[in-house]
């Protein structure tokens, strides 16, 4: 699928629809809200990223919450039904590596969990490998946490 990314602000209503989709499924598949802490916003995302399709339609976004001491973590990555299987997933990451890199960061990490096998797939496929729960996840069970050092 031949898609443009965008940065945009966090407020970008394409962006709060997408968030909002990637909510109720992850609402759907766990049964609740079950994701730990705080909450990524506007004062502590550095970049959301929007996927559009050559329609112009938003098939899918990203962000980057810096994290400290050279990392960020990955939040908010979500690729509509419809735009799955077709690479997007793959190219938001990448300009999500080429954002963090751009800002001098060398690790990024991320949280998933057991109900998201096919993101687990995905990271562990595009080489962020499993690590302790960090952070807010340190002491959730529903947490999978991984990493990736970037070549700079």
């Amino acid at each position: 699928m031949s898609i443009e990314i965008e940065t945009v602000p966090w407020s970008h209503p394409d962006g709060a629809r997408l968030r909002q989709a990637q909510r109720d499924e992850l609402d759907n598949r766990y049964g609740a809200d079950t994701e730990p802490g705080t909450k990524p916003s506007a004062e502590d995302i550095e970049v959301f990223l929007i996927a559009r399709s050559e329609a112009g339609e938003p098939v899918g976004c990203g962000a980057l919450r810096l994290l400290g001491g050279g990392a960020a973590e990955i939040k908010r990555m979500f690729v509509t039904p419809g735009a799955r299987g077709t690479g997007v997933s793959t190219q938001i990451l990448r300009a999500l590596e080429a954002e963090a890199r751009a800002r001098g960061l060398v690790l990024l990490r991320l949280e998933t969990g057991p109900a998201q096998p096919d993101a687990v797939r995905f990271y562990e496929r595009e080489q962020y490998v499993p690590i302790p729960c960090f952070g807010y996840y340190a002491d959730s069970p529903q947490s999978l946490c991984y990493e990736r050092m970037l070549d700079l």
